[in-house]
């Protein structure tokens, strides 16, 4: 039970810590707090995290704290969580100083449809992580690891990767700002460097996965790549 709270705690101070973060890159440079696209992004981001969260916290403790768990121990991975954070920074800060100065105008309904796509990417999220009970944050292959290869994962190699490229596609667009998803477009890069990195390792550490490569033959998109 100690435990519990402890994670609880962590978990909490984390997620708040992310929210007033978001909240100022977003804000700050709006110049105001009646930047509603602003809010809406907040809400779709962070609720159902919080949701998420708390169903792991008393069905999965162990799952949960091994998603709080971010910190990279291999060079490659860390440029790559250096570049993201970049990243994010960088597509906040432009999407409230295009709000601010109005720099460029996004249709309500773009915004309202890639609002659903965002969810939608937050359930395909949600079913990888079902799925897949050694999913971590971070790239390393744990003891007694196998491979999943049913569901999702029978489709694409890395659905994980398939459904964040979606969802931080949509942030710009939730945001209002087509001048922020230039920021946001280098994400799929970013994720190419890592997925290529963290496949270099499951052949080498994950028995099966050189098998599970050969039948399965796309990384994220479907009869793509």
């Amino acid at each position: 039970m100690r435990w519990i709270m402890k994670l609880l705690i962590e978990a909490l101070t984390k997620f708040t810590c992310g929210l007033l973060l978001v909240g100022l890159l977003i804000f700050l440079p709006a110049g105001t707090l009646g930047y509603t696209y602003g809010w809406l992004f907040i809400g779709l981001l962070f609720v159902p995290m919080l949701i998420a969260g708390f169903v792991m916290l008393f069905k999965s403790p162990d799952f949960l704290a091994k998603r709080l768990d971010a910190k990279e121990k291999q060079a490659t991975q860390k440029d790559v969580v250096a570049l993201s954070g970049l990243m994010f920074i960088a597509g906040f800060m432009v999407a409230g100083l295009d709000y601010r100065f109005g720099w460029s105008k996004m249709p309500l309904p773009v915004t309202v449809v890639a609002s659903v796509l965002f969810l939608v990417a937050y359930v395909l999220y949600a079913e990888v992580m079902r799925e897949n009970v050694y999913l971590s944050r971070t790239v390393k292959v744990e003891e007694g690891q196998t491979v999943v290869d049913t569901g999702l994962y029978g489709i694409v190699r890395h659905p994980m990767y398939m459904a964040t490229i979606l969802l931080f596609l949509m942030i710009p667009v939730v945001l209002g700002s087509w001048y922020a998803l230039i920021a946001f477009a280098f994400y799929p890069a970013i994720i190419i460097v890592r997925l290529k990195d963290e496949e270099d390792l499951l052949t080498r550490e994950l028995p099966g996965y050189a098998e599970y490569k050969q039948k399965v033959n796309y990384r994220i998109l479907p009869f793509i790549w």
